[in-house]
């Protein structure tokens, strides 16, 4: 008999989140010690403003962004991105392991010189103002 979980909110969406958290926690504190980011300024408040998005965005709290939650966290933030670019930016961020990327996968684009990934993310969509001109 497989077991589902009951997500529809109140004291199971809640323990749901907890458990998520924890397991973030622990993720976080894995860079905390890993001697790569020591030299990151402020390290430990970038981790906690990362882990608050990533569960922002973590909807079903499976630990992984899917390309949904990829488009929803990237229009939420203003840039939003066709089908394949947000493919591509999931192939980038997982090392092409797949159609999710992980909350460690997140952190080392993040914390990481991935400068492909953050001009991916940065590329704005050029508005043209067409202004009339009166004679």
């Amino acid at each position: 008999m497989s077991q589902t979980r009951d997500l529809q909110g109140g004291k199971a969406f809640g323990l749901l989140k907890a458990q998520q958290e924890e397991r973030l926690d622990e993720i976080n504190k894995q860079f905390l010690d890993d001697p790569k980011y020591s030299s990151d300024e402020d390290l430990p408040s970038k981790l906690e403003t990362f882990k608050k998005k990533y569960m922002e965005f973590d909807l079903n709290g499976n630990g992984d962004i899917d390309i949904m939650s990829l488009k929803r966290m990237l229009e939420k933030l203003g840039v939003p991105k066709t089908h394949l670019e947000l493919k591509k930016l999931i192939r980038e961020v997982s090392g092409g392991s797949g159609e999710t990327f992980s909350y460690s996968d997140f952190l080392k684009m993040m914390l990481g010189k991935r400068s492909a990934i953050l001009k991916i993310l940065s590329q704005q969509p050029k508005i043209y103002s067409l202004k009339k001109t009166v004679p």
